[in-house]
């Protein structure tokens, strides 16, 4: 789950974390208010989507730029009325663009150098590393290609935690001395208690900036949670903005299902995630394009196998449909009786294949063979694969 940046701001304000102070606004009335209360000049205005790139996007109403400097507070209102209600464009949203429905009014800093932070889990180590670079405002990737030598690591020991000479080390190593170190090392730590308080996955701050008053401030963050823990982060959970996520992986979400859409024509019902990656792969092998990543999981209801069926046939691209699932724990006449059910309910006239291996699996075969439908049935998953391909290309 990913927030705004003005909701990473209220974070930073309650873990202690130095940033520079600002106001969200829903209308432009609010973002004038905002600017006055503000006072007035040296601010900046923001809209505030899930993507990055917004100060050289633009909106489909011809304004340029999502990022605006203002210096008085009917600019400010200004702004922010080409801004709200229009949707803004930029190299991470697609052409489609994002609906900006609120802007940050915040105040703007002379920076005199900008720094690269993060914090994230590192699976090839088990632990949590802090990672920055002289390198800031940057995009990260490009600086570890070109200059690696220029990213800093320092890994956290799962049970130690975070050590206070780490976060001098870091600094030092940023070449933060004095003064600066001593804020470093604050900084740190408080970004740190947030990034484990609240479960993330990713904590970036891109750029943490020295100001010419030699002040060490987090300007903008990236956020990350963890989907797992949500249960447990009431706070997080409602900064949740659904508006800006696919409604197929809304709709999913509340069916505890686990969808990601993606640009393939051939939509895939899986139960597993290691079987729905290795059944996205033979899909491709055989010459087809996935259209989505679905598990059901292991232990899905009939309710939720219906579910899941109308959430990939809402995607316009879907061609065809292979059904591919292990029964462990899963009953297989289950799925057989949600595939039927939604097939039923939806009319659907799209290639099906489907493959089930498992528990109950002759019940489920019988289920779908009963149904009248227009079913394929497939003896293992490169059949299934084959199958699809060939039904689409015939179609």
């Amino acid at each position: 789950m990913n927030i705004h940046e003005y909701q990473a701001k209220e974070l930073f304000e309650k873990y202690g974390v130095a940033t520079p102070k600002g106001m969200v606004a829903a209308t432009a009335e609010e973002a004038g208010k905002a600017a006055k209360d503000l006072g007035g000049a040296g601010l900046v205005v923001k809209a505030q989507v899930h993507a990055g790139g917004r100060g050289k996007g633009t909106f489909k109403n011809g304004f340029k730029g999502g990022v605006h400097v203002i210096n008085t507070t009917e600019e400010a209102q200004d702004v922010a009325s080409k801004m709200l209600g229009q949707t803004l464009v930029t190299h991470q949203t697609g052409p489609e663009g994002k609906l900006v429905s609120k802007v940050l009014v915040v105040k703007s800093v002379d920076i005199e150098k900008e720094y690269y932070f993060a914090i994230l889990f590192d699976r090839a180590t088990s632990q949590n590393v802090m990672i920055a670079s002289t390198e800031g405002g940057m995009n990260i990737e490009e600086v570890a290609e070109k200059t690696p030598e220029k990213i800093i690591r320092e890994f956290v020991h799962p049970t130690l935690g975070l050590q206070s000479y780490q976060c001098r080390k870091i600094a030092a190593s940023l070449n933060l001395r004095g003064p600066l170190m001593n804020q470093a090392v604050k900084l740190f730590t408080a970004l740190y208690k947030l990034y484990i308080s609240t479960d993330c996955c990713l904590l970036e701050v891109n750029p943490l900036a020295v100001t010419n008053d030699a002040q060490l401030v987090a300007l903008d963050a990236k956020f990350n949670f963890d989907d797992n823990a949500l249960y447990r982060q009431k706070e997080i959970m409602a900064m949740r903005d659904t508006s800006e996520e696919d409604p197929r992986e809304v709709a999913a979400s509340e069916y505890g299902l686990n969808y990601i859409g993606l640009d393939g024509n051939i939509a895939c019902l899986v139960n597993g995630a290691g079987l729905a990656m290795s059944t996205m792969d033979i899909i491709k092998l055989h010459g087809g394009e996935p259209a989505n990543f679905l598990d059901v999981g292991g232990g899905a209801s009939k309710e939720q196998v219906t579910a899941a069926f109308k959430i990939i046939l809402s995607d316009k691209k879907v061609e065809g449909i292979l059904v591919n699932i292990f029964g462990g724990i899963m009953d297989c006449n289950i799925v057989a009786s949600g595939i039927v059910a939604a097939a039923n309910e939806v009319g659907l006239s799209l290639p099906l294949v489907v493959r089930l291996e498992g528990n109950n699996v002759e019940a489920g075969k019988k289920t779908l063979e009963e149904s009248g439908l227009a079913i394929t049935s497939a003896a293992d998953l490169t059949d299934a694969a084959i199958k699809i391909v060939s039904a689409i290309k015939a179609a």
